[in-house]
């Protein structure tokens, strides 16, 4: 396969725009940077192997298995088998994970994402592989079983790189759409060899055949999200164009009961064409509306909605004015373009404001991208803009990543780090502080069928602000978080929370307080959990 990636080199045209230049902070301005401190002795040792099946893919899990609220990983392993981690940490103090038998350790491991596809309140697992794909049914205490059978779950024979899932309207069963890569039987020419993408849709408590999603060009990331608060969420696809003819990202109608339709340029989508890897969205500005931030090589994109409240997919990239270009390294010495993947808003400092994180890494040693690209760690401004500060946070790290997650891992309220690499040591890292105030943790939870709430939004309120926060199973690159949603707070020392549910009920907005981590049930009060 490497004369593919000759090819591959080749092919690729050099970029030569220039950095952007951050104007000077002042010291009120400038965004309190926390040191993310590496975590040497947490016992977490794993790497994403592999050769040319594997220059994609490498997603972690992020999800509690066994039921203690600390959140445990499972993490791709490529040509090694997929490893589980329990998490040990003591509440505040160093991070520590130990290695479980669980029933996950599934070889040619390019992804995985967890959700609760059964409603039994214990977390399954679907693991994304070169070949067959696989269900695996949580019996908790962070073991698993095969489910592709009992569950009519067919896994294919194809090389999955992207996963969404949502519970449309009426369903007591997800739909999970599958995004595929190239043939990689086509080893001299793959490219406009790309493969359909599958939606599974429910049948009873299992899963119809796989629909194909057609035209597919080679999709990293997916994501079903409600963009324009409807109440009925949209697939979103993310796709590479180093490999199809004549395609571009794309965003998927999807009614209940009906096939999948994609928008046109009548309803305002707009082609866009870029080396898709992966997306991460929130409400950046607090007009109700997400924001969505594509990552790419080089050219990465941050679209926000140009005409909120009109129906239409009409975006703006906003990345430059917003600095989140982040197309070239900020440390070392290279001056080649950056190769972004997997992506992830968090507030790191709990100032209330987002963060985002950029793991980064060559695709294989191609001579016109950096080799050594640094991660990012981009802070948010109150103007609304970013301030990059990766390397004075400390995780600047000059490995080839591919998937990340943020997640609270010793339950301190401050968000820690886990990035996976190719060929590579995955790393991990504690949020040490500084940050900017308190923060406060929410678990969406409701009876029946889509326990953990996909696709509701968890709103909070504080000095006269609003954060929202969308749940979703997808998006980033080849892993995602299931889990409670963090919301810094700044200076405030209360808040108050409501969740608008999938069939877009809100709840009443409640009083909770700084620093506690609570449940909220729905049709009950929040529950503190800590």
């Amino acid at each position: 396969m490497t004369r593919l990636f000759a090819l591959l080199t080749l092919l690729a045209t050099p970029l030569l725009a220039t950095p952007l230049l951050a104007t000077p902070l002042s010291a009120q301005e400038a965004p309190v940077v926390p040191q993310f401190v590496r975590a040497a002795g947490s016992g977490l040792i794993h790497s994403f192997t592999g050769d040319w099946e594997f220059m994609v893919g490498g997603g972690v899990a992020v999800f509690d298995c066994d039921g203690n609220a600390l959140p445990d990983m499972l993490l791709a392993g490529g040509t090694a088998p997929a490893t589980l981690w329990r998490n040990e940490s003591l509440a505040g103090g160093d991070l520590r994970f130990a290695p479980v038998e669980g029933g996950a350790a599934y070889d040619r491991v390019s992804g995985a994402y967890p959700l609760d596809v059964d409603g039994d309140a214990n977390t399954d697992l679907i693991l994304l592989r070169v070949g067959e794909n696989i269900a695996l049914r949580g019996l908790g205490d962070c073991r698993f079983e095969r489910a592709n059978e009992a569950w009519g779950f067919d896994g294919g024979d194809g090389w999955s790189t992207a996963l969404a899932a949502t519970w449309e309207a009426g369903a007591d069963w997800p739909t999970i759409a599958i995004g595929n890569y190239i043939d990689r039987r086509e080893d001299a020419f793959p490219w406009g060899s790309c493969t359909d993408n599958w939606l599974h849709r429910p049948e009873g408590r299992g899963f119809a055949p796989p629909l194909a999603l057609s035209p597919s060009h080679c999709a990293l990331s997916m994501l079903f999200t409600d963009w324009d608060r409807s109440g009925q969420p949209a697939l979103r696809v993310s796709n590479d164009r180093e490999y199809y003819k004549g395609g571009q990202e794309q965003l998927w109608h999807m009614p209940p009961g009906e096939a999948p339709r994609l928008f046109t340029e009548a309803e305002g989508w707009a082609r866009l064409v870029i080396w898709g890897m992966g997306i991460a969205g929130q409400d950046l500005d607090g007009d109700g509306f997400p924001e969505y931030f594509l990552t790419s090589m080089a050219d990465n994109k941050l679209q926000t909605l140009a005409s909120p409240g009109e129906g239409r997919p009409v975006y703006a990239d906003v990345a430059l004015a917003r600095g989140v270009v982040a197309q070239r390294p900020y440390s070392g010495d290279e001056i080649r373009p950056s190769t972004a993947w997997h992506a992830q808003f968090e507030d790191v400092n709990n100032d209330g404001r987002a963060d985002l994180f950029i793991a980064k890494g060559n695709v294989t040693e191609m001579p016109d991208f950096a080799l050594r690209d640094p991660n990012n760690l981009l802070l948010g401004r109150a103007d609304g803009t970013f301030d990059e500060a990766g390397d004075r946070a400390g995780v600047a790290s000059m490995l080839t990543a591919r998937g990340a997650a943020l997640a609270d891992f010793n339950r301190d309220g401050q968000v820690d780090l886990v990035v996976v690499n190719r060929n590579g040591p995955a790393e991990l890292w504690r949020n040490a502080g500084p940050v900017s105030g308190g923060f406060v943790s929410v678990t969406p939870e409701q009876p029946g069928p889509n326990r953990n709430a996909v696709n509701a939004w968890v709103e909070l309120r504080a000095d006269g602000r609003v954060q929202r926060r969308e749940v979703t199973v997808g998006g980033g690159h080849a892993g995602g978080v299931l889990g409670p949603q963090h919301f810094g707070l700044g200076t405030a020392g209360a808040a108050e929370v409501r969740v608008i549910w999938p069939d877009g009920v809100a709840s009443d907005w409640q009083a909770v307080a700084a620093g506690g981590a609570y449940r909220l049930s729905r049709g009950a009060a929040p529950d503190r959990m800590d």
